[in-house]
């Protein structure tokens, strides 16, 4: 009952990321443009091999038609995973395990071009290790026989870089993001200096909660936290960013962060039903 329900819950946390992934890439943007208006990159290819000046290029329709037409797709992409993961049972069939694998090599990719575009911030990759890990680890714990304990690991690590990753931005051993600061006074109605202790001390905890997570008498408390702090950090993207006046603009607007994030508390949760699982049948 317990692994149905870890199970239960990585599917649903996967479910999001890929149907929030989604609804960005159909709706909005995605930093694809990173790469394909990478002038050091591919200027030699533009007008070596197509024959075209750098300026023609970047200033086409036609190019820039192009590159969100592949944002669309991969918007697809997604959506049919989101949807495939919905239909998986007791194991994963063939034609369910494609789209997963396709689509969580595509949110590798993504998570490469989100870090290009923040300067090639090494945090940057690693703090989206739940979104792009956790559809590979699903695949994983439906494969018989199964180790529980790398899956135990492989769970554990994702949370630990996630919110490792997270904290070194909250901590500002990065430039802290405008966007923390301005959520956390929106959110408490602080000034700019009790947004940066608040977030730096937050940082603090995210290192702490890395490395309990692996001292096995104390991880239940840790992974709990995660829980409580993974969820809260989801939500707090819409409620720092909804207004009145524009309801229904505002959650379209943000709610599909909400929705690819939710599984940073979605996760450990799963992990603290598959440690249960494991303590009782070693008991």
């Amino acid at each position: 009952m317990k692994k149905s329900k870890a199970q239960l819950l990585l599917k649903i946390s996967v479910f999001l990321i890929f149907i929030g992934r989604a609804w960005q890439h159909l709706f909005w943007d995605a930093p694809y443009r990173s790469f394909f208006w990478d002038e050091a990159l591919l200027k030699p290819v533009i007008e070596g091999i197509f024959n075209t000046t750098w300026k023609d290029y970047v200033t086409s329709n036609t190019a820039d038609t192009t590159i969100q037409n592949i944002i669309r797709c991969n918007g697809v992409l997604y959506t049919i995973t989101a949807f495939t993961v919905l239909f998986i049972k007791e194991k994963i069939k063939i034609w369910q395990r494609l789209p997963i694998l396709i689509g969580g090599i595509s949110l590798i990719i993504l998570s490469i071009l989100m870090t290009k575009e923040k300067f090639y911030h090494v945090a940057q990759f690693f703090e989206h290790s739940i979104q792009f890990g956790l559809p590979f680890v699903l695949i994983y714990s439906y494969q018989k026989p199964i180790n529980p304990k790398r899956l135990l690991t492989f769970l554990k690590i994702l949370i630990a870089v996630t919110f490792f990753s997270h904290g070194l931005y909250a901590f500002g051993f990065y430039p802290v993001p405008g966007k923390f600061v301005d959520m956390v006074i929106q959110i408490f109605g602080c000034s700019e200096s009790i947004a940066i202790t608040f977030l730096y001390i937050a940082g603090i905890i995210d290192f702490i909660l890395a490395v309990l997570i692996f001292i096995p008498k104390l991880a239940k408390y840790a992974l709990w936290y995660a829980v409580v702090w993974g969820l809260l950090t989801a939500f707090a993207r819409i409620v720092a960013n909804f207004y009145i006046d524009f309801p229904l603009q505002s959650i379209h607007q943000n709610f599909h962060e909400v929705l690819y994030r939710l599984p940073h508390g979605l996760t450990p949760l799963a992990l603290l039903y598959f440690l249960n699982l494991h303590r009782s049948k070693t008991s």
